[in-house]
């Protein structure tokens, strides 16, 4: 399958090292805002061909599936441009700025029959089944609570502090947090409660967020931009406690008994990068006429955006973009 990917950001280094590592996989084209840049970046990444213009790319008969490697702020127009070009999607998180533009994305390519997936890796990897099984298992009977952190220094670059860029924690890191409380505890959220501080630019640079659960579960996450955090998930129960290391690429599940004894670990599958689930399960879908991932349908997307959303109002933070002007 010939991939184009658009943007010429950090996420293309591991992404190209995906694309080689899977032997269904091609680095065809890439895409710049300019074709010096783009040039360069097929040079430097291994790709075929190089567009100085996003248009350029997703009109090339070739292209097969376009990666969507853009800032946040321009996700919405870039699978706009993808969809009326007849062309699936993978694209990057935080998959928009707010519901409403996620929303719209999906009733565009359900209505033109387009592939669109939001690629947020934890949602494809076999982690995710891995660590639900052992939660059902019953090894530390009930679980009542989560805890997740992910933060890391970040601060200083402009795609997190310009809120032109929607910038801020809770898009770039928060999103894995949240991801990961949703795909243990599921979606059921009644209330939610949170504490943040602000860069001086009007984003978030770190936070903390309680979600409530109708059944009386609760998750705690943590996230910031300013420092290096253990990157764990911890869930609680009667007899024990799970511990997921890296909740933005699980490594290993331990699970320890009320005593602090180790009684069980499972590490995760030898993978590439952990990026090659989503393009393998886009291949499968789009092979089987599908418009939808399996593991991220696009509801799921909008319900991230929903609950993201609802933090950033209650931060009263609002992106340039989604200011009326009279």
């Amino acid at each position: 399958m010939k991939i184009g990917v658009l943007g010429t950001g950090w996420i293309v280094h591991p992404i190209t090292k995906t694309l080689k590592g899977m032997s269904n996989m091609e680095c065809y084209a890439i895409a710049s805002r300019t074709k010096e840049r783009a040039e360069q970046a097929a040079k430097e990444f291994g790709y075929q061909v190089g567009y100085g213009s996003y248009e350029e790319l997703v009109a090339d008969p070739a292209v097969e599936l376009v990666y969507i490697a853009t800032p946040h702020s321009r996700h919405y127009e870039d699978m706009k441009l993808c969809i009326a070009a007849g062309k699936p999607v993978l694209c990057e998180k935080a998959f928009t700025l707010n519901a409403a533009q996620a929303e719209e994305i999906k009733s565009l390519a359900a209505e033109a029959g387009v592939y669109v997936a939001e690629a947020i890796w934890t949602r494809y990897q076999p982690s995710r089944q891995i660590i639900n099984d052992t939660i059902a298992s019953g090894i530390i009977g009930k679980v009542t609570t989560l805890t997740a952190n992910l933060s890391y220094t970040m601060h200083q670059k402009e795609r997190i502090y310009n809120p032109e860029l929607a910038g801020g924690a809770l898009l770039d890191i928060g999103v894995y947090g949240i991801n990961f409380a949703m795909m243990h505890f599921g979606e059921d959220i009644v209330r939610m409660e949170s504490s943040v501080q602000m860069m001086e630019t009007g984003v978030d640079g770190m936070e903390t967020i309680t979600l409530f659960y109708r059944d009386g579960r609760m998750a705690v996450l943590t996230h910031s931009a300013y420092g290096r955090s253990d990157r764990k998930g911890i869930f609680y129960g009667e007899n024990g406690y799970i511990i997921v290391e890296n909740i933005n690429n699980p490594q290993s599940v331990s699970v320890y008994d009320a005593g602090d004894n180790l009684i069980k670990f499972i590490p995760v599958p030898e993978q590439i990068t952990g990026y090659e689930y989503q393009f393998a399960e886009a291949a499968e879908c789009i092979a089987e006429g599908r418009t939808e991932s399996k593991s991220m349908i696009l509801d799921e997307s909008i319900r991230v955006m929903q609950v993201m959303d609802a933090l950033r109002k209650q931060w009263g933070m609002v992106y340039p973009q989604e200011i009326i002007k009279k």
